[in-house]
């Protein structure tokens, strides 16, 4: 059964002024994504500034991981509603790549996000060792397709050979083609439909949904949980009608929460609200005054 369906938050790390992690803001965001009905969340993607967190053992990625887990069982306990965690476990060192999926395991998440190798840039067969490789941990692997950042695309013949490895659970589809989508969806998920394909760009969840996709792991939910899970469940219900109403009411906001960067733009949109979110950590910095209001008209025009 595919558990990955609907509206999952990446959550993005907030800050205090210092550049230290505010773990109460943290765990203050995680309750309300909860309260207001998201459907699974992501620590520690590209969202969650992960490459500069501190990842020794009992510090800041151990420490976010820590809050999820406690959170979303408390959650689940009182609820009986189930909500996926999937943690970021990706690494161009596919060494690291397995620790961090052995680690999500062993934190007892649902799944690991686990990208392209970067920077390296690998051959096709590298990218399949290195998914090969994780997929022994035993724990579900959602593949993180996203050649804007890693400089690999992963082809849907390259991607139907991946799936076919033990544990891979689904894909995380940020190619920024619908074409590439459509025929994941129509060859690999095809074959296994509970094959998990998600958008990883929210201005693309209704038309991934309505080529038969699963949902999005979202950037614009770490501000509006509640209408990402509406828009996700309401074309996965098939009512597209309601979808589309959502869909363009956001529509501005999508362009926006990307238009100096993630997560420096969501953050900015957050602390406009008076959301934990904060400052960014270098190499990453605020977003650019002409950006501020690109993001607040956005937040003004979208009545959020």
């Amino acid at each position: 059964m595919n558990i990955f369906r609907g509206a999952f938050t990446a959550l993005i790390t907030p800050m205090n002024k210092d550049g230290s992690v505010d773990f109460e803001g943290f765990r203050k965001n995680v309750k309300h994504q909860l309260d207001q009905g998201i459907d699974g969340l992501v620590p520690l993607g590209t969202t969650a500034e992960t490459p500069t967190l501190d990842e020794r053992p009992g510090e800041e990625e151990d420490k976010i991981i820590q809050i999820v887990m406690e959170e979303v069982r408390a959650f689940e306990k009182t609820t009986g509603k189930k909500i996926p965690v999937i943690i970021g476990a990706g690494s161009n060192n596919t060494k690291d790549a397995v620790a961090y999926c052995q680690r999500a395991k062993k934190a007892g998440a649902d799944a690991a996000l686990v990208v392209t190798p970067y920077y390296n840039k690998p051959s096709k067969e590298g990218i399949y060792q290195h998914f090969a490789a994780v997929s022994k941990v035993g724990i579900p692997i959602i593949v993180y397709n996203i050649q804007g950042r890693t400089g690999l695309n992963i082809p849907t013949d390259l991607l139907a050979r991946i799936a076919q490895l033990p544990n891979i659970a689904g894909v995380k589809e940020a190619s920024g083609s619908v074409a590439q989508m459509m025929e994941v969806i129509g060859t690999v998920k095809a074959k296994n439909p509970d094959f998990a394909v998600l958008s990883g760009d929210d201005a693309l969840t209704l038309p991934l949904i309505a080529a038969g996709g699963d949902g999005i792991i979202s950037v614009a939910s770490n501000m509006i949980p509640a209408l990402m899970h509406e828009l996700a469940t309401a074309c996965l219900e098939g009512d597209f009608k309601k979808g589309r109403e959502i869909h363009y009411r956001l529509a501005p906001f999508f362009k926006a929460e990307f238009c100096d960067g993630n997560p420096s733009s969501i953050k900015y949109a957050m602390n406009c609200k008076k959301m934990p979110a904060g400052s960014l950590r270098l190499p990453l910095v605020e977003v650019t005054a002409d950006a501020k209001k690109i993001i607040e008209k956005a937040i003004k025009d979208c009545k959020l």
